[in-house]
Order: structure tokens, then C-alpha cells, then sequence
């Protein structure tokens, strides 16, 4: 793996993070100004797991490029010094941050100082223990901040995971989004796995049901922080914030949210066998729908689906739009017989690619279909020749339907009063405007008489 080319990557999705709100053409001058010196006022979580301040000058000169070439002009170019620094000495760095994660690049330079009589500087250790994804562990100090809420539906959405009930003698996780101004539960789904895949498709449902949020605020758990969803964010042109380390501020609102899915929803399976996740889903979805999304909310005195639709349903999504989106992509060398290998597959290309570096797009279930990409540009697909591997390592299948129980009790009612056979959320599109239902209603009692 080109380590630097995913270094790259890496720091141009960081720096689109925070470029591309103040990039909107929508914007006045002040307004631009005005978001700049807020977030230049601000630590970020950067590309190699540290808090940095980036300057007022830096931001601008990242949102010029941004409203000039989007993504793509954000991305560093590729360093041409060669490594002076012997491999002996950087492996003893290496070894010392895994023997001790705590241990500061300043503090490993002072320890090879003292046991090599000489060493590199603080920042070309650094550089190489980031490189091998060897990041500090340090801590951050906490402070209290005030109360805060979005102003308009999918202005922001909140991701967090919850831990539920045992299904076959595995722990269910929630994965769910909540859009912050008027908690309605965006996109959820169960699994039996705390991974991407899981994150990603509850997000993706609740992009495709409920439009595109404006920001996502997740936490720092290995399924929300990964290059996947940087990318997905990107191309969608959401801006992504993760929170700080042992400092959950702004998520208080979906931790409400889970304390009323226990005491609401979960209490109601104590005891109960489920005979899957499918079953599970299927109660948890009715419960939303038909009682968490239409029941008055004591701070807003609306029903969060009330207080989304308010001003009115939000622009929908194309597929092929999000199916971009959420494609997975890696990066690859072409070798000099004009062939890519992708965990324990192999593919042709185009010769004309032999030995340049290219991005494979492909969906992390069915491998055998990929994209090549060189630059940014397409550059045909990549032709199986051999397949060993027909799904990504970090991607497993949803697990397989089953049938429900026929139990009658609280959650079987609520099940019951869903309509028959649904088994997406409603779609609020799909949803009759009041006076069109008074209409049908009137109708279908004239038909009865």
C-alpha cells in the first residue's frame, strides 16, 4: 500500500471538511469571513489523530482551491525528498510507540537520542509514526459548553450505536441518525456487527428516505471513523464532525433518544426469543413509525415527524447519486503486465495504466465488479482473472430472513397496526397531504353507503 498516496488522501479529506461549508456560492462575503475566523478560532481533530489549529490565511487559501477544483484541488502534492533517515532507526521509533502508545514523538526522539547518540528530528518521526498508522493516545481535558440545536431539519444529524438484546446468543447493535432539530430518527438498522458495513447502511436508508443532512456529528468508534464514510461525506458534500475524545458534548440528544428506545422499546423484549435480526427490525420499525415518530416531544411540543415535515418535505436523492457515494475505494499500483490485485483477487486493466497508481471503486459485496479510476477520470472497468474473494474482508452480508414470531403481545400489536408487508420506513414522500386524505376518506364512505 502507497502509504503517502493514502497520507494524501487523508489529509485532503480533512482539509475538505472544513473548507467546503464556507466554499457554498451561496454565501455572502461577511458570511464567508465570518465562518472562516470561527472555525480558525477552533481545534480539529486532524489527519493524524491530534487536535490542530489551523490559521485564518490557511482556510482561505483551502476554501479558494475548494470553490475552484472541489475535492480533487485540496489534495497535497506528492513529496519528492528521499528517506535519509536509516530504516534501522525508524523501526526503533515504531517499536517504541507500540511498546508505549502514550509515548510523544518528542519523547521517542529523546529516548533514541539517548540510546543511538543521535536521531532524526521530532517531525520526521512523526510523519513515519503516523504513516504506519502508530497514532498518540494522549488525552484531552473536558469543559462544559451550552445548549445547542440546529435551526432547520437535516441541518445536522447525530450517529451513535446502541447495544441491545441478545439474538442468537449474539448482542444486537442499533445504528442509528437523528436529525438534531426535530429528533426524528433518520436512519436506523440492526445487526449482529459493530462495523462500517452496519453504519453505512443505516445512513445510506436515511439519506434515500429523508434527504441529505447538511452535517453528520458522529463519535470516534472504528465504524464512523474511516476512509469510507470520509469519502461518502465528500462526495455528497457533507461535512463530517467527529467528536473529541472523552468529550461527548452535543450528544445528548440521541442519548435521550436511546434512553427512550430502553425504557420504551427494549423493555418490551425482556424475555422474548427472537428468532432473528429481521424479526427484531420488524418490531423496532413499527415502533418508530407508528409511536416514537408521532408522539409529542416535551421540548419542541411537536412529534418529531410534525416538526421534519414542517416546512415542508426535503429534496430527495438520486440513487445513482448515492450509490456512488457509497462505494469503497482503494488504491493500487498497476504492474508492468497491466494487472491490479485486490485482496486475494486479480484484474486487468487498460495497458496504457501500467505502472500508474489508480483508485479501484467497487461495492464491498461483489467484487468481481470494479472501477478503475486514474486522477479522478474513469478509466474503464477491471476485468476478473482470478477471483478468490467475492466480498470485501470488512463486509459481510446482512443476515438472512427469517420468519416471525406469532407471539401476541405489545409489540405485536404495533407490528399489526403498520401497514401490511412494509418493510422499509415510510417515506414521507409517499405520505398524502392532509387534504388529499380527507378527500379519499370521504370518497371510501360514500362508496360504503
Amino acid at each position: 500500500m502507497d502509504t503517502d498516496a493514502e497520507r494524501a488522501r487523508e489529509v485532503a479529506l480533512f482539509r475538505y471538511s472544513l473548507a467546503r461549508g464556507a466554499a457554498d456560492a451561496a454565501l455572502s462575503g461577511r458570511q464567508r469571513g465570518a465562518m472562516v475566523r470561527e472555525l480558525a478560532a477552533r481545534e480539529h481533530l486532524g489527519p493524524d489523530g491530534r487536535w490542530v489549529t489551523v490559521s485564518r490565511s490557511t482556510l482561505e487559501r483551502w476554501v479558494r482551491r475548494c470553490r475552484a477544483g472541489g475535492f480533487q484541488a485540496l489534495v497535497p502534492a506528492p513529496r519528492r525528498v528521499q528517506n535519509k533517515t536509516p530504516e534501522r532507526i525508524l523501526a526503533l521509533a515504531l517499536a517504541l510507540r507500540r511498546e508505549q502508545s502514550a509515548r510523544t514523538a518528542a519523547q521517542i526522539r529523546r529516548i533514541i537520542l539517548e540510546a543511538e547518540g543521535a536521531a532524526p528530528s521530532e517531525r520526521t518521526i512523526q510523519r513515519h509514526l503516523v504513516a504506519a498508522g502508530l497514532l498518540w493516545k494522549g488525552q484531552v481535558t473536558s469543559s462544559a459548553l451550552g445548549r445547542f440545536e440546529a435551526c432547520a431539519p437535516n441541518e445536522l444529524w447525530t450517529g451513535d450505536a446502541l447495544h441491545g438484546p441478545l439474538v442468537e446468543e449474539k448482542r444486537a447493535i442499533l445504528f442509528a441518525y437523528i436529525d438534531d432539530h426535530s429528533r426524528l430518527l433518520t436512519g436506523y438498522r440492526w445487526g449482529l456487527r459493530e462495523d462500517v458495513m452496519s453504519a453505512s447502511r443505516a445512513l445510506r436508508e436515511g439519506m434515500a428516505c429523508r434527504g441529505l443532512p447538511g452535517a453528520l456529528y458522529l463519535d470516534n468508534g472504528s465504524p464512523f471513523v474511516c476512509s469510507q464514510l470520509l469519502r461518502s461525506c465528500a462526495v455528497l458534500g457533507i461535512r463530517l464532525i467527529h467528536s473529541r475524545p472523552g468529550r461527548p458534548e452535543g450528544r445528548g440528544k440521541i442519548e435521550r433518544v436511546f434512553r427512550t428506545i430502553r425504557s420504551q422499546f427494549l423493555v418490551e423484549l425482556e424475555g422474548k426469543k427472537l428468532s432473528g435480526v429481521s424479526q427484531l427490525e420488524a418490531y423496532f420499525q413499527a415502533w418508530v413509525e407508528s409511536v416514537y415518530h408521532r408522539a409529542i416531544h416535551s421540548e419542541t411540543g411537536q412529534s418529531p415527524l410534525e416538526r421534519f415535515l414542517a416546512a415542508g418535505a426535503p429534496a430527495g436523492v438520486e440513487q445513482a447519486r448515492l450509490r456512488e457515494a457509497f462505494l469503497w475505494s482503494e488504491a493500487r499500483t498497476v504492474s508492468k503486465t497491466a494487472t491490479v490485485s485486490l485482496h486475494e483477487n486479480t484484474y486487468e486493466v487498460d495497458p496504457e495504466l501500467a505502472g500508474f497508481r489508480v483508485e479501484l471503486l467497487f461495492d464491498p459485496l461483489e467484487l468481481q465488479e470494479i472501477e478503475v479510476r486514474l486522477h479522478g477520470r474513469s478509466a474503464g472497468r477491471a476485468v476478473p482473472l482470478q477471483i478468490r474473494r467475492h466480498v470485501h474482508p470488512r463486509a459481510r452480508a446482512r443476515d438472512p430472513e427469517q420468519a416471525p414470531s406469532t407471539r401476541i403481545d405489545y409489540l405485536r400489536l404495533i407490528t399489526e397496526a403498520h401497514r401490511e408487508g412494509l418493510r422499509q420506513r415510510i417515506d414521507y414522500r409517499d405520505l398524502p397531504k392532509a387534504g388529499q386524505a380527507d378527500a379519499n376518506a370521504d370518497k371510501t364512505e360514500e362508496a360504503e353507503q
